[in-house]
């Protein structure tokens, strides 16, 4: 596997099918579809002549990862493509890529090796534009909302109160607080703001979650962007600009159609952080995905503590999804890091350090099967990984009657035969009969639903609520909002609110230090520990590596 091509170099010699002809072996009219160029369309699912979604759902998650993922989008592309070759009608359902982990430290999400979606460097470069509309429609509202305090503020908005931040799709810590309207009185009321990531927006849980235009139109409206002098919320609708953002996503809530290098169609669509929002690709993807194929392969961000546990509370909920099987990805290196090994160590043979790091990986398979789906452990190869290191872990899952393969998708993919055997196992477990459920009802209290998450999910002994959360939690109370499913924002690298504690920690608290209504989206953010809702760039941004060649051809994308 050393030996091969980069990523980059690997997409840019793959054979790419014009979309046309992706889009008539997927069963897309030609009236539903519209082309972007010669390699991407735009799927219109009011005119789509495919019957209502039946599709089975195949969610990918992971076990806590490196700062450098474990190739869930690699092994959701890999797994799919294997799932084509043994006959099965597939379609892929992912993200978007964010510009800021793009340029910063973990590259882009399209996959890797021979297991990509193509065009591998318009996908995390812009794409479509739909991550510029919703930065845009979210930016409008505060421009709209700024405006209308400058102009009398007939709503009694209370400028200390505000609960939206503009937003930019960079990792950008210098915009974390700012103030605003500085230089006299037509610059407009002087604040204190902030920026958050445009995947941390409302706005793009909305995009993410709504079922069709009307119902992002609806959401959109129900936004609570702040609180007037008098602690009544004020919504979007209040303002009366719910229709004005909806014109500037109307295109943009289309779904993506791409392939893969093997031609399996993929809808690549909306992107949400799942450490800070709720971590899944678009609902109205997924749905159309249902109706276009008999399996969807989808995935959810980071560990299952986090994107899976979302994707079951709060997505499948309001989708009406029940998932059929769960993939959790698991490596050799990330079960070495849970051990206690340096990340600059992990590509060294280590058993020791393996066996204990699979406490982590049997805490987050215990946690899938909580929801009552059952799960497939996908052992991601990578070229550091030996054979005496894959067997044990094999031998390990097969002792705690888990199904497990080795995947080596990344080497072996593209049609070839690397994610075969993963693919058997998860066309038995889809098969396999089911009993979906949600960790909790939503009668229960936002606080109890904290609790359960935090107890059930991540095995913490309780949780504490700093003063000001114990203030929203009233006024979630006091204004309706305590039947609306939790968001939680937690680090990704630990069950626990700090990324230091590594494995399947044990005695510990987590801290919730502030609430989030998100009244439009239809959840509760509950902020942890020191994640924060804008990233900061690392010491050597992957940024420094990229370039264009003399033909205008990308340089250093990953």
């Amino acid at each position: 596997m050393s030996s091969l091509p980069s990523d980059l170099e690997i997409a840019r010699a793959a054979r790419i099918r014009p979309i046309g002809e992706i889009a008539a072996a997927a069963g897309i009219n030609p009236d539903a579809l519209e082309q972007y160029g010669r390699y991407k369309a735009k799927i219109d699912p009011a005119r789509l002549a495919a019957p209502a979604p039946h599709g089975k759902v195949v969610l990918v998650s992971a076990m806590s990862p490196t700062p450098a993922g474990e190739g869930k989008s690699t092994t959701t592309v890999g797994l799919a493509d294997s799932l084509a070759r043994a006959g099965h009608k597939v379609m892929i359902a992912l993200r978007e890529p964010s510009l800021g982990p793009v340029l910063g430290m973990k590259g882009g999400a399209t996959g890797g090796g021979y297991s990509q979606v193509l065009p591998m460097d318009e996908i995390n470069l812009h794409f479509t534009g739909d991550f510029h509309a919703i930065t845009s429609a979210n930016n409008a509202l505060m421009a709209l909302v700024d405006n209308h305090i400058y102009q009398g503020n007939a709503l009694n908005i209370d400028p200390r109160r505000m609960t939206f931040k503009r937003v930019l799709d960079m990792n950008d810590r210098a915009l974390r607080e700012v103030v605003i309207g500085l230089g006299g009185p037509t610059q407009g009321v002087p604040r204190q703001d902030g920026f958050d990531i445009t995947v941390a927006s409302e706005i793009m849980a909305v995009f993410c979650l709504a079922t069709d235009l009307a119902d992002l139109r609806s959401r959109l409206g129900r936004m609570t962007f702040g609180y007037t002098y008098d602690r009544t919320p004020v919504t979007v609708a209040d303002l009366g600009v719910e229709g004005a953002l909806t014109l500037l996503l109307k295109e943009a809530v289309k779904p993506n159609l791409v392939q893969t290098i093997a031609g399996t169609p993929a809808l690549v669509h909306g992107g949400p952080f799942a450490n800070i929002a709720h971590g899944c690709n678009s609902l109205i993807a997924t749905q159309t995905a249902r109706r276009l194929a008999d399996i969807v392969v989808t995935e959810a961000g980071f560990g299952a503590d986090l994107g899976a546990e979302k994707f079951m509370d709060i997505k499948a909920r309001y989708g009406g999804i029940a998932p059929s099987a769960v993939v959790v990805v698991a490596t050799v290196r990330a079960l070495k890091m849970q051990g206690g090994v340096a990340k600059d160590q992990l590509g060294r043979p280590d058993m020791a350090a393996l066996e204990a790091g699979v406490a982590n990986l049997r805490r987050h398979i215990h946690n899938v099967e909580k929801f009552g789906v059952t799960p497939v452990v996908a052992i991601n190869r990578f070229s550091a990984d030996v054979p005496e290191e894959l067997d044990w872990l094999l031998a390990w899952c097969a002792a705690e009657g888990v199904r497990a393969a080795v995947a080596d998708v990344w080497g072996r993919g593209g049609g070839g035969d690397g994610g075969d055997e993963l693919a058997a196992l998860v066309a038995q477990a889809v098969e396999a009969p089911s009993n979906f459920r949600h960790l909790y009802p939503l009668e229960l209290s936002v606080e109890e639903k904290i609790r359960t998450i935090a107890q059930e999910i991540y095995g913490a002994d309780g949780v504490d609520f700093s003063v000001p959360a114990l203030k929203r939690l009233a006024d979630i109370e006091r204004n309706g909002w305590g039947s609306l499913p939790v968001c939680m924002a937690k680090t990704q690298y630990s069950f626990t609110d700090d990324a230091s504690r590594l494995g399947a920690p044990k005695g510990f608290t987590i801290h919730v230090r502030e609430l989030l209504p998100k009244t439009g989206a239809g959840f509760i953010v509950a902020l942890t520990g020191a994640v924060m809702t804008m990233p900061g760039l690392p010491a050597v941004p992957a940024a420094l590596r990229m370039d264009v060649d003399a033909d205008g051809n990308p340089v250093g994308l990953t």
